[in-house]
């Protein structure tokens, strides 16, 4: 656990997270790649699918929760919201291939939507087939309106271009993600009771997040106690500049510099990593918008996870040692 100090460091990065919910809860879902758009756009409601293999996490049900968990397809990828309990699902490689190496993923959706597809099981496919150990965490979100109308109707009018709230104090800012938090570390404790079971490494488990995911992994990161990532991956997240814990974890970034969101010349968070001396690798894509994910596309960030994957070989995480 850190000292009070290096949280006093940490709460205006939290500031900064709260001020940039609204805009990342429709990006996942309204700003996509070009390649995505060729799809259905429409939320069609679905069934929710089968999901044998997901651990509940214990953390309880999200509190003062009305609506119940409800999936829809768009953009031919398939979403979930008003997710009250947490789970998380084990995607593992096979023994033979198995590096020790795991991987918590955390989809985008502005806490309240969750790709699970794009960002969740498509990417921990791609993590299990380099012999990792990946687990997408479905952590709990804000609660949305239970039917579809309602649901987008909210959507658009977060587009009306109205006022935005005041930002709330720093400690309300931590505060606020204290349901994700909480998830996050379940998973983490959830993987090192089992790490014998599912043949990884306790010290060996990291954590890649898209956009609000990658909110979250930053915030497990500087807040998250016991879980203590051992890499992180930031894809299509706030970069602003804050002050970089002395342990902070090695770091890959990933971002298009059309993001509409935090694709402007901010990338305080680069800065932090390297005045503190710790490892950080940043690819800055010419194009590919938000929520690109591991959508099929012309642009060059359809190549960062071969370039994630190449920064954990370089780390030997892929491998059977790893630098710290």
């Amino acid at each position: 656990m850190r000292n009070e100090s290096s949280r006093r460091q940490e709460l205006p990065w939290a500031k900064r997270v709260r001020a940039a919910l609204t805009a990342a809860a429709v990006a996942t879902a309204w700003t996509l790649a070009p390649a995505a758009q060729a799809q259905d756009d429409r939320m069609t409601p679905i069934a929710t699918p089968a999901q044998p293999t997901a651990i509940e996490l214990g953390t309880g049900a999200l509190p003062g929760a009305t609506a119940s968990e409800s999936w829809h397809r768009q953009y031919g990828s398939t979403f979930t919201r008003n997710v009250t309990v947490a789970t998380l699902t084990p995607f593992l490689p096979d023994p033979a291939k198995a590096t020790g190496t795991a991987v918590v993923v955390a989809p985008g959706g502005g806490f309240r939507t969750l790709s699970m597809e794009n960002e969740g099981w498509d990417v921990a496919r791609a993590l299990a087939a380099q012999g990792v150990a990946a687990f997408v965490l479905k952590y709990r979100l804000n609660q949305t309106p239970a039917d579809m109308p309602g649901f987008e109707a909210s959507m658009r009018a977060m587009f009306s271009g109205g006022p935005r709230p005041p930002r709330p104090a720093p400690e309300a800012a931590i505060a606020g993600l204290a349901p994700q938090i909480a998830d996050a570390r379940a998973a983490f404790a959830l993987i090192r009771r089992r790490a014998k079971e599912w043949r990884v490494q306790p010290d060996r488990i990291g954590m890649v997040g898209f956009s609000a995911g990658a909110m979250l992994t930053m915030a497990t990161t500087l807040a998250g106690q016991d879980a203590k990532p051992a890499f992180i991956g930031n894809i299509y997240g706030p970069l602003s500049a804050m002050t970089a814990p002395t342990d902070a974890p090695p770091m890959f970034v990933a971002l298009a510099a059309d993001d509409p969101l935090f694709g402007a010349p901010e990338y305080g968070l680069i800065d932090a990593w390297r005045t503190a001396k710790r490892p950080v690798e940043f690819h800055l894509y010419e194009q590919g918008g938000h929520g690109f994910g591991m959508y099929p596309k012309t642009t060059t960030s359809t190549g960062w996870f071969g370039a994630f994957a190449s920064w954990m070989r370089m780390h030997g995480w892929l491998g059977t040692t790893a630098t710290p």
